[in-house]
């Protein structure tokens, strides 16, 4: 039996490796080029394109960025060297003199002068040759700032990785790893046909990921995990191998669990509860981080996020890894648990610690006070559902995001979704970086069953209160505010009181919530910043998908059944996998016609 199993799996080895080209298409994506099997033995998923060019990026603002802070650090000690040898000269002038008086030496003699100024020479030769030194040293250090190693944990066909090694510059070496034998050996095919750029950079090894990051720890400067799933089973070994001030980018594509269809489910998986609101898919993003951020603690590390996005099935993360005991410790105060009201929209965080400064300017960290909600909520009197802990941090560094859109924008050609990815970083970039969450304003107006206002009308009210508010890349209709929940809910009141709604039951949320009289006297005149800087320059924000079933592809080796039509179209149930051709079937005619319901 087992001889059977080997035969086999030699069979599809060398069936993978056939030398026909008629068995091969040719697949290119910005400047690398794969060969995939007619029969797609190997994973290959085009709608992945948007996270390979964001990933691009990213990585090349991470370069440009390494570099800068390579000279800030370089200015510094050369600084500090100019110091010191300035202290050291001033130092050896006063003793050389004191020990001159000493002994009588000083005199005003010509000769006793001569010797002086010679003195004097040989003590500026000695701070000139120190100089010098330090010149050296510097310069030295300067050459020291190695190109980056990129390891790429999970590579099935190895684009991502000829991607990295072709079109970003500075990179120095590409390491792609699998644990299928198939998708390792079209890995390296592909990386003799891309030819000696990416065949002197790009290495294809048979291994688990997991046990080759324990084994290599801090010696990458880039960590890409893209899994088909949860990369759950992949952060305590990718934390690791990280170098320190390094970046691990993390994608996750189990959106059902992370949004809240199995709660238990995401809690075993990444140490944190998901609630169902519309805010889920940002929820994801902050489960995630503080999934990644709990087992960097393990070692003394931290994480830093530059980047957190929502895109198309799956989010994706961009976080720089630190190590510092104490600085490790501030991290239960960029945790906190989510208070959401069954009833409202309403929902309050719960900040995990806090902090007491002592007498000695040092810091004392203490749990959080709580509760921070009453056991009914005070808006409509439901009851509230706990879920977290989750990162309420920022999760965009907003100087990155400047940096990688001009840059973005400055290589258009570059990028083949250079729309998706700039759409996402222009909304991105103006989303409050403070404000965790956020609120929908038609789920505020189904809670009291009203006509919904304008999003800029809404904007200028919130505005004209007092308070901040800006959209979000994750929903089109979200609105991030710093505005409490009661004056969120007192601009709604006031806006039924002009637009009236029909008589509700009196044990209904909307009837509780407009039975009160609102505190707050709503301004709704036009506010000058209640438009965005995207839409004052009418530049899109969200694109529709470019292509109809655009989403994940099946695992490698399920079998196609009638379930998966929503994700390949009904093509691929009828027996061909292919896209081409997008004419309509009829579905009454076909159902009619069918020969099992015959």
């Amino acid at each position: 039996m087992c001889e059977v199993n080997g035969e086999d799996k030699h069979h599809n080895l060398n069936k993978a490796m056939s030398t026909d080209p008629d068995d091969y298409i040719i697949i290119k994506e910005g400047e690398a080029e794969i060969l995939m099997h007619a029969k797609n033995e190997v994973f290959y998923n085009k709608a992945q394109v948007n996270n390979r060019d964001m990933s691009i990026a990213v990585l090349r603002t991470f370069l440009s960025k390494c570099k800068e802070e390579h000279e800030a650090m370089l200015n510094k000690k050369i600084k500090k060297i100019g110091q010191r040898v300035s202290s050291e000269e001033g130092c050896c002038q006063s003793l050389s003199e004191e020990t001159m008086r000493q002994n009588g030496e000083i005199v005003k003699d010509e000769c006793k002068v001569e010797g002086d100024e010679e003195n004097g020479e040989q003590v500026q030769n000695e701070s000139g040759d120190a100089s010098e030194e330090a010149a050296k040293e510097a310069d030295g250090k300067r050459r020291e700032l190695k190109p980056a190693k990129v390891l790429e944990a999970l590579a099935a066909s190895g684009l991502r990785a000829l991607r990295y090694a072709r079109e970003v510059e500075g990179i120095s070496q590409v390491i792609a790893l699998d644990n299928d034998p198939v998708s390792v050996e079209a890995c390296k095919r592909n990386i003799k046909f891309n030819g000696s750029v990416a065949g002197s950079k790009v290495e294809a090894h048979l291994a688990d990921a997991r046990v080759y990051m324990l084994m290599h720890p801090k010696e990458f400067d880039v960590v890409d995990l893209d899994p088909y799933g949860s990369p759950s089973v992949f952060l305590d070994s990718a934390v690791q191998s990280v170098s320190d001030g390094g970046i691990l980018m993390c994608t996750a594509t189990d959106m059902a669990v992370l949004c809240g269809g199995n709660g238990e489910v995401c809690y075993s998986k990444y140490g944190s509860y998901p609630l169902r609101g519309k805010y889920c898919h940002e929820m994801a993003l902050r489960i995630l981080l503080a999934c990644i951020e709990s087992h960097a603690n393990r070692y003394k590390r931290y994480i830093v996020p530059v980047l957190s996005v929502q895109m198309d099935f799956y989010v994706r993360v961009f976080v720089r890894i630190f190590t510092s005991a104490s600085a490790m410790k501030n991290t239960p105060l960029k945790l906190s648990y989510v208070y959401q009201c069954v009833g409202c929209d309403s929902f309050h965080l719960q900040c995990l610690a806090r902090t007491v400064s002592k007498n000695n300017n040092s810091v004392r960290y203490l749990p959080g006070y709580g509760p921070v909600v009453p056991q009914e909520c005070s808006d409509c009197g439901k009851r509230f559902n706990v879920g977290g802990p989750i990162w309420s941090a920022p999760i965009h560094d907003q100087d990155w995001v400047s940096s990688i859109l001009s840059s973005v924008k400055s290589m258009r050609e570059r990028y083949p979704a250079y729309d998706r990815i700039s759409a996402v970083l222009t909304t991105v970039s103006e989303e409050l970086p403070d404000v965790p969450l956020f609120l929908s304003l038609h789920n505020l107006c189904a809670t009291l069953k009203c006509t919904s206002p304008s999003a800029v009308i809404f904007r200028s009210a919130v505005i004209n209160a007092g308070f901040r508010i800006s959209g979000t890349h994750v929903d089109p209709l979200g609105l991030k505010s710093d505005a409490p929940m009661d004056v969120i809910w007192d601009i709604m009141r006031c806006w039924v009181k002009t637009h009236p709604v029909k008589a509700q039951a009196s044990d209904q949320s909307g009837s509780v919530i407009l039975a009160k009289e609102p505190t707050l006297q709503a301004n709704f005149a036009r506010a000058v910043a209640s438009l965005s800087k995207a839409q004052v320059k009418k530049v899109a924000r969200f694109l529709p998908n470019p292509e109809k079933h655009w989403g994940p592809k099946l695992r490698a080796g399920r079998t196609v059944t009638s379930k998966h039509v929503s994700l390949l179209g009904p093509q691929a149930v009828n027996g061909s996998d292919t896209h081409e051709g997008d004419d309509e079937l009829e579905p009454k005619r076909q159902k009619t016609e069918d020969p099992v319901t015959t």
